[in-house]
């Protein structure tokens, strides 16, 4: 994993934390959170203020995690917005932490100059002992104050000026005064230099969950469903129309056509399909030829090309089925039907426009796990686990491939892959050339 660190695809854009000021500020508030301090030196946190290097110090990887269920975070600087969310078990929490950093960001650089500011992704639930807990979790509540909680007294003073201001009799209320006096000692002239953070609530029906093994739970759509990592027999009975797991090729398929989640590469609007599909099988050809101990080094063009001579028939079927979609893209081939049960049918597709389109991705990229660019973008935590027990060429070049490839231009890779972060609401005219799809459905032979 060494080799990931060095080139910046794991533990990147991490924030540094070496001044001893900043570490007191971080010790009150992981006491106030946790009754843990740290002795290190110095050490790096994520977006929620979550340190590896404290995790393997206490030997507790969700220390800031408890039950796995109620995110709480630590934030020492607003630069943490452009930090990673390590050791997720929700889908939403990085949205909503970086929403919550971006709408108060000049309250909490203030608060931040001089005190760390922590709190909690709150809901109703406290702990997810089954899959049908999972089911109880609607509304996210995010709360937040600095150590010595500037924010509740301040809007504690703030209370106690309205009602200096509006009762009548209050000018000779000595209690009242004192009470105002010894909380803006501690706030500042809060009329001036007003201090409030909003504590937004979210509600988020579709989400992936780490618990139970990876469970992908789609709450609003036409026909509601779970997709589990696991065996679906595993979960019991569950309050949604189908239980799938990654077995069920053909179900998942169904399922993601009927609720429009997905769309056909090759039908993508602005997508260079046929760029696509073919960095596509470079990386099934890659993974082929380390499996086979062939030498990978150097990995350009012309030495894929020779590979994939050497190999021809011992190519998995991936490899020519999109050799064949290639051949249609660019207009020199025939249409070929890839039916969803085989192994090359989920690298043909990619998640529709819509609010739910990064869970979709990461369950295409399960169901995709050699296109190791989706698998690094999507889903990282399953990336890491894969790559640990690839042959060593594959991991060489998989790992040169993401730094020179990915890590140069990372917007500009996600938007040619998937799409824009904000699509157009517009639908656009379909060309000549999607005749065929439209007449014989977008997804060819999707089996039921």
């Amino acid at each position: 994993m060494m080799r990931l660190i060095e080139k910046g695809l794991m533990f990147g854009n991490l924030i540094p934390v070496a001044s001893p000021a900043l570490i007191e500020r971080y010790n009150r508030a992981l006491e106030k959170l946790s009754g843990k301090r740290t002795a290190l030196p110095d050490f790096h946190v994520d977006l929620s203020g979550f340190s590896p290097e404290i995790a393997d110090e206490l030997n507790d990887w969700q220390y800031l995690n408890p039950n796995g269920c109620n995110r709480q975070f630590i934030l020492l600087t607003t630069e943490q917005k452009a930090a990673p969310l390590l050791e997720a078990k929700f889908s939403m929490s990085r949205s909503i932490l970086r929403n919550f950093i971006e709408a108060n960001e000049t309250q909490l650089f203030a608060l931040t100059a001089r005190d760390a500011v922590l709190g909690e992704l709150e809901n109703s639930v406290f702990e997810v002992s089954s899959p049908q807990r999972l089911f109880d979790i609607r509304r996210i509540t995010l709360t937040a104050d600095t150590t010595r909680g500037h924010v509740a007294h301040a809007e504690d003073l703030q209370k106690k000026i309205e009602q200096f201001r509006t009762e009548p009799d209050a000018w000779w209320d000595d209690v009242l005064i004192g009470e105002m006096i010894g909380l803006a000692k501690r706030t500042g002239d809060i009329t001036r230099n007003p201090i409030h953070l909003d504590h937004p609530t979210f509600t988020q029906a579709n989400y992936w969950t780490a618990h139970f093994g990876g469970l992908y739970l789609f709450r609003d759509v036409a026909t509601s469903g779970v997709v589990s990592v696991g065996p679906k027999e595993a979960l019991g009975k569950l309050p949604v129309d189908v239980t799938l797991d990654l077995a069920d090729r053909n179900g998942i398929a169904r399922f993601l056509a009927d609720n429009e989640l997905v769309e056909p590469i090759v039908t993508a609007k602005g997508a260079d399909a046929a760029a696509i599909l073919r960095q596509k099988m470079d990386f099934i050809l890659v993974d082929a030829a380390a499996t086979l101990g062939q030498d990978i080094a150097g990995g350009d063009r012309r030495e894929l090309r020779r590979l994939a001579r050497m190999l021809g028939a011992a190519l998995p079927d991936e490899f020519h089925e999109l050799s064949d979609l290639v051949r249609w893209a660019e207009g020199g081939g025939a249409w070929p039907r890839i039916s969803s049960d085989h192994p090359a049918y989920f690298y043909t597709v990619r998640a529709a426009p819509h609010p739910d389109r990064d869970i979709v991705n990461q369950l295409l990229a399960e169901l995709s796990p050699k296109d190791v660019r989706q698998l690094f973008i999507c889903h990282k935590p399953l990336f890491y686990q894969l790559y640990r027990g690839w042959p060593e060429e594959k991991k060489s070049f998989v790992a040169d491939f993401l730094e020179a490839e990915y890590q140069m231009d990372k917007a500009g890779a996600r938007a040619a892959l998937f799409g824009p972060e904000e699509p157009e609401m517009e639908e656009p005219e379909p060309p000549a050339r999607e005749e065929l799809i439209t007449l014989v459905g977008p997804w060819g032979a999707v089996r039921r």
